[in-house]
C-alpha cells in the first residue's frame, strides 16, 4: 500500500550538494564583506603613519598621517598629523589637518587645524580652532595652508604704523 516504486539503481553516484548553511559560508566568502573597525587602544602609541582600507577606532596617540574610510577618534585618542577619510567623528583631539567628505567634531573634541570638508557638524563644547573650506570633493582637492603666525618679537619689529598683522588687524602706533 504505501510502497514506492523502485528505480533500478546505477553504478554512478549523484553528485552531493552541500547543505545550505556550508552555501551561505561559502557565498559570504566570494562577497566583500562589512569588516569590524581596527582598533589603536587606549596603550598604544604609534610613531608614523597609518593606512587602512577599511575602518579605524583609535583611543591611543598616533604621530604621523592617517587615513582610511572611516576614522573614529575616541576621547582618549590624539593624533597629531593630517587624517584623511570618507568620515571622520572626532570625540578626542587632532592636531593637524582634516580632509573628509563628513566631519563630525563631538562634544569634547580639540582639533587644532585645517578642515576641508564637503559636510561639517559642530556640537556644542566643541573646540576648533583652524581654517575651514567646503570642497564638493575634499579627498582631491589640495587643502588650506596653515595660517602664518609670527612670534611677538618678529610681528613687533614687522609692523609699521599701519601694516596687518598675522592676524589680518591693523594697528597704529601712537
Amino acid at each position: 500500500m504505501f510502497t514506492k516504486n523502485k528505480a533500478p539503481e546505477s553504478n554512478t553516484p549523484e553528485p552531493v550538494k552541500p547543505a545550505p548553511a556550508q552555501e551561505a559560508i561559502r557565498g559570504a566568502s566570494m562577497k566583500p564583506a562589512a569588516r569590524a573597525a581596527s582598533i589603536i587602544c587606549a596603550d598604544m602609541k604609534i610613531n608614523g603613519s597609518v593606512t587602512s582600507e577599511g575602518a579605524l577606532q583609535i583611543d591611543g596617540v598616533v604621530d604621523g598621517d592617517v587615513s582610511a574610510t572611516d576614522i573614529t577618534i575616541g576621547a582618549s585618542g590624539h593624533i597629531t598629523g593630517e587624517v584623511k577619510a570618507e568620515v571622520v567623528k572626532v570625540k578626542g583631539k587632532i592636531r593637524g589637518s582634516i580632509r573628509a567628505r563628513k566631519v563630525e567634531l563631538e562634544s569634547g573634541a580639540h582639533v587644532k587645524g585645517d578642515i576641508v570638508h564637503a559636510s561639517l557638524q559642530i556640537q556644542a563644547n566643541a573646540v576648533f580652532e583652524g581654517q575651514v573650506k567646503h570642497a564638493d570633493d575634499p579627498l582631491k582637492d589640495s587643502g588650506p595652508k596653515a595660517a602664518a603666525v609670527s612670534t611677538s618679537s618678529e610681528s613687533n619689529s614687522s609692523l609699521g604704523s599701519s601694516s596687518p598683522t598675522a592676524f589680518g588687524i591693523s594697528t597704529s602706533a601712537s
